[in-house]
């Protein structure tokens, strides 16, 4: 294996700054991958190569002029097939879009650029942004890269699997109920779902326009901190961001963790939760304290009626921006995506406005009992080992819902809080497939996140494993 692929994503940038690694080795090196591994996992969907390799030689012009180098430069990217960039199509994994060519591009792929990123193409992901497993019956599945048998975790599928498999160094998802925390805990890489509104969604296909949220892939929470530092804050064009200071992240990640204080919600969170995943759990927990964190049981509310309420609203939100193809053409989608989208015509106005007015009151009630007066939360990611992709698309209709449930148990309600979240990888399975925990924090305190994720990389290397 390359030794550039020893690099996280905060690596491979300096090696470029000072000269150890021009920008074209490296993309290349990663294109290469995409084309072998990226297809054969199904990850990829459109590879921009003779346009990527330009913007590589002049990177590399650009730092042997001696010009400023942006934070990112030169460090080749890929993201999720539902960031507009001008002139390309952008499909969001659908057949009803495949041929839609936006004429803007995302408001994060203008900062991602203009920090130097070389953008590498598209990567493949579940129809609509609807599957937490990677399922998309159009293109196919995305394929674990530890087991193409397994589910790679969805829907940011094609991010997860590049990023695990190192053919890309980082990658944009989006996260309505886990889509960016799902394929980072089932590959085994760092995943940051922002607090809501703290990275722009402009010019980013929607599918329930108050929880969406756009962030980060990557190797380790180094990495989202640097990719976050350069994605977040209000832009220019849009209001979908909120006008909120964006911290030096990087910078945060210097601060010990001793005597920080991480809360355990228990009961819900315990329930059902798989022995192997409960052992490591546990045992992240042991390495967080013997750096110095302070570990607090709590309790939380009565999930099922969070869980109810943000049903109410993806499902409302989703109907509403997709109900003319619904009607037009309704033959198009996967069934099992258009029977969760079709719920959201037949609950009454009333029954969404509840929703959307009891929001701040349940993430209050939340907050007090689940996170109390501690810092930050640590919760299951995944509460199951990583299923197979027969056991999420055969047998009998209740069995696959249960699985998929199960798949999402602790990481939808986050999403109707408005709350961040950091999924961290911390071991393996019996059958090798990952297992992660995430850190879930106060609005706006992603920093807390990442210098808790960061502390605990620092002392394991879970996140430095490549698969075979």
């Amino acid at each position: 294996m390359s030794g550039l692929l020893e690099h996280d994503l905060v690596g491979i940038a300096a090696a470029i700054r000072q000269g150890d690694a021009s920008a074209e080795q490296v993309t290349r090196l990663c294109l290469g991958r995409l084309e072998g591994q990226g297809r054969a996992h199904n990850a990829v969907v459109r590879l921009d190569a003779q346009a990527a390799l330009e913007a590589a030689r002049a990177a590399d012009l650009a730092r042997a002029r001696g010009a400023a180098l942006g934070p990112l430069h030169g460090v080749p990217l890929a993201h999720k097939d539902l960031f507009y960039r001008a002139g390309r199509p952008c499909a969001g994994g659908s057949k009803i879009r495949a041929d839609y060519v936006p004429d803007e591009t995302a408001s994060v792929l203008l900062r991602l650029d203009a920090a130097g990123a070389i953008d590498l193409g598209t990567l493949h992901m579940a129809e609509f942004a609807l599957s937490p497993t990677g399922y998309n019956e159009h293109y196919g599945h995305g394929r674990n890269p530890w087991s193409p048998e397994h589910v790679c975790g969805g829907s940011s599928s094609g991010s997860g699997i590049a990023v695990a498999g190192r053919m890309v160094f980082g990658s944009l998802g989006t996260d309505t109920g886990g889509s960016i925390r799902h394929p980072a805990a089932m590959c085994g890489v760092t995943g940051l779902k922002p607090t809501l509104r703290r990275v722009s969604g402009d010019g980013v296909m929607p599918l329930s326009w108050s929880l969406d949220c756009v962030g980060p892939l990557a190797q380790s929470a180094r990495d989202c901190a640097r990719l976050l530092g350069v994605i977040a804050g209000a832009g220019p064009r849009d209001g979908s961001a909120a006008a909120v200071a964006v911290p030096d992240y990087e910078a945060a990640l210097a601060t010990s963790v001793r005597g920080l204080r991480i809360a355990v919600p228990r009961d819900y969170y315990d329930d059902a939760l798989d022995p192997e995943v409960a052992a490591a759990r546990d045992e992240s927990l042991r390495v967080l304290r013997d750096l110095g964190a302070i570990v607090v049981d709590t309790q939380v509310p009565d999930m099922a009626v969070i869980n109810a309420m943000m049903q109410v609203v993806i499902a409302c939100e989703a109907a509403t921006i997709h109900r003319r193809w619904l009607a037009q053409r309704p033959g198009d989608y996967a069934d099992q995506v258009r029977t969760r989208i079709e719920a959201g015509l037949y609950y009454p106005a009333t029954r969404y406005l509840e929703a959307v007015s009891l929001r701040a009151r349940l993430t209050e009630d939340y907050l007090r009992a689940a996170l109390g007066d501690c810092d930050v939360m640590h919760l299951p990611a995944i509460p199951i080992t990583v299923p197979t992709i027969a056991a999420t698309t055969q047998g009998s209709p209740a069995d696959v819902a249960a699985v998929i449930a199960a798949v999402t148990r602790c990481t939808r309600a986050i999403n109707y809080l408005g709350l961040p979240a950091l999924s961290v990888p911390a071991g393996f399975s019996a059958q090798g497939l990952p297992i992660a925990f995430q850190l879930v924090g106060k609005p706006f305190d992603e920093a807390t996140l990442l210098r808790a994720g960061h502390a605990f990389q620092q002392a394991t290397d879970w996140h430095r494993r490549i698969p075979q």
